[in-house]
């Protein structure tokens, strides 16, 4: 591992001013709240920063629900807001997200913050022994393109990089037209969930759009119809403690039998948690005939590539969206 210092601010306006910088390999500086992934990382000597600054505390953890909708303090934990009633019954395809993610110890410890921030669980980023990882070491090429690429995107891909993005609560929550928060240097703004993450394009060691010294404060969801009937469904290799090899998240707003508005997001799938626009518009007044389902779950493959392993996911990622639409669609 390599050696840092830790610093615990006195409040959060000390931490700030840090200047810390998530989602990078290169900062000198990072925070850490839970810290469930980052103590890996720093074990596994992926994560090399010369100074962490702990949030510890200083972070709002408060779960509020109401008429306007939901708002999660960054610092709630995995498992407190899983469990949340209101949650449970208003937004089940938040709690389900979470349910479906690491194991009751990671849910107890990890925060809502972090789960948005954490790294992909590409093999060749958290093995040091492959130099070839531009997310890592930019420049250096990307070692999946050529390898095994199972695990990796298919959708939002680029020459330099196709890590699948790992987070299940941000599939659900970007579903739900989530935005996050974000306390810095400057103040606060707040920055809608699907323009949280970057595409890696020619610079996949830049994975967020935070600025150093930025921070989630709290994430915050909009009180929607479709919420109640929602679903989170997710396709993976063991039953527990592992990470999608396709999800789908989908909340309905229905007509009677026939969908007056669909909410469609992906996971595992993509380089960012991917919603898929014309899907939705596709299912708009459709029935949950699987046939027309179907139908309109072939728009999420437009722009998919798959590198040899991963071609199947382009398959299954359709026949995820149909099963998770019927579930929510059966819903009371």
């Amino acid at each position: 591992m390599h050696p840092f210092a830790l610093e615990r601010p006195r409040d959060l306006s000390a931490a700030l001013a840090f200047g810390a910088q998530a989602g990078r390999n290169d900062a000198p500086a990072e925070y850490i709240a839970g810290g469930t992934d980052m103590v890996q990382l720093l074990q596994e000597d992926v994560r090399r920063p010369d100074r962490l600054i702990s949030l510890a505390g200083l972070l709002d953890g408060r779960i509020e629900s109401g008429s306007q909708g939901l708002r999660l303090g960054a610092a709630a934990t995995m498992a407190e807001v899983a469990a949340h009633p209101a949650i449970m019954e208003q937004y089940p395809v938040i709690s389900e997200a979470l349910l479906n993610s690491a194991s009751p110890q990671v849910r107890n410890q990890a925060t809502m913050g972090g789960n948005l921030l954490q790294r992909t669980r590409c093999p060749y980023f958290r093995d040091i022994g492959y130099a070839d990882c531009n997310k890592r070491a930019p420049g250096s090429g990307c070692a999946a393109i050529g390898g095994e690429n199972r695990w990796h995107a298919v959708l939002g891909t680029s020459e330099n990089c196709i890590a699948a993005h790992p987070s299940d609560l941000a599939v659900a929550l970007i579903a739900l037209d989530a935005a996050v928060e974000v306390l810095g240097p400057s103040g606060q703004r707040v920055v809608p969930l699907a323009e949280l993450h970057r595409l890696p394009g020619d610079a996949p060691h830049m994975e967020t759009v935070l600025e150093p010294g930025e921070v989630i404060a709290a994430i915050t969801v909009p009180a929607n119809p479709a919420a109640r009937r929602s679903h989170y469904l997710k396709v993976r290799d063991r039953a527990s403690f592992e990470f999608a090899v396709v999800s789908a998240a989908v909340a309905l707003d229905m007509d009677g039998s026939r969908i007056r508005q669909a909410r469609i997001a992906l996971g595992g799938v993509g380089t960012k948690p991917w919603r898929v626009p014309r899907v939705e518009a596709a299912l708009a007044g459709a029935s949950l005939d699987e046939a027309a389902l179907r139908q309109a779950a072939a728009f999420a493959a437009e722009g998919a590539q798959g590198r040899g392993d991963n071609d199947f996911k382009i398959e299954l990622m359709q026949r995820a969206i149909v099963r998770a639409v019927g579930i929510a669609g059966a819903r009371a």
